[in-house]
């Protein structure tokens, strides 16, 4: 029997992320992301303010829970955007209303 006990590691996001940015091309492959990452968080903030599965938000949706992680999934792909129907109803699953902005 092994004697040594895991000792887990705490990751610095903030320090990994600011070494990170110092590798060529990261930086810019991070701020072409932004706003994939933007619409994203809203999408799980929007669940979770609402306090709802994945499940719930599919069953609300007339949809699959598959059909909610490949959606949460595909807003950080370049090959395959939702639609804005499919987000309009994922937001009404969630008890908000859609609205997009230009800044």
């Amino acid at each position: 029997m092994h004697s040594e006990q895991f000792k887990p590691v705490r990751l610095d996001t903030k320090a990994e992320l600011a070494r990170a940015m110092q590798r060529p091309g990261f930086k810019a492959a991070w701020d072409g992301l932004e706003e994939e990452y933007a619409a994203l968080n809203e999408l799980l903030q929007a669940r979770k303010q609402a306090g709802l599965t994945q499940e719930e938000v599919a069953a609300r949706m007339g949809t699959t829970k598959s059909a909610v992680s490949r959606l949460e999934a595909s807003i950080r792909s370049e090959h395959h955007s939702p639609s804005f129907a499919t987000l309009r109803k994922y937001a009404h699953a969630c008890g908000k209303r859609l609205i997009i902005k230009m800044v």
